[in-house]
């Protein structure tokens, strides 16, 4: 609706910690649920943290692989976004000239 180039979560975020500020909401309303969600955070990233430990020996033995090759697709992914970013650019440009 506002066309503000950010995700619908973090503008949420946003509007809930002025609705805190502004005291819309108070701050009683949502401790209890604030304090369960603290308590009970590990269980969030449980599925990681045990699929880690799980394959820790695999991720070990090729741990170098990994790290390469989780630079290089990072890289590629960067160079491509780009290139192809710089394409639509010049593709609008000329599209606007006409």
């Amino acid at each position: 609706i506002m066309h503000i180039p950010l995700p619908a979560n973090v503008i949420g975020l946003i509007l809930f910690t002025l609705a805190l500020f502004f005291k819309i909401v108070k701050l009683e309303w949502v401790e209890g649920a604030a304090s369960f969600l603290l308590q009970h955070m590990m269980i969030f990233f449980a599925p990681l943290i045990v699929g880690t430990i799980v394959f820790f020996p695999l991720i070990g033995r090729n741990g170098i692989s990994i790290v390469i090759s989780l630079a290089v697709s990072s890289l590629l992914v960067l160079l491509v976004t780009g290139w192809v970013t710089q394409w639509l650019g010049r593709k609008g440009e000329t599209e606007r000239e006409r």
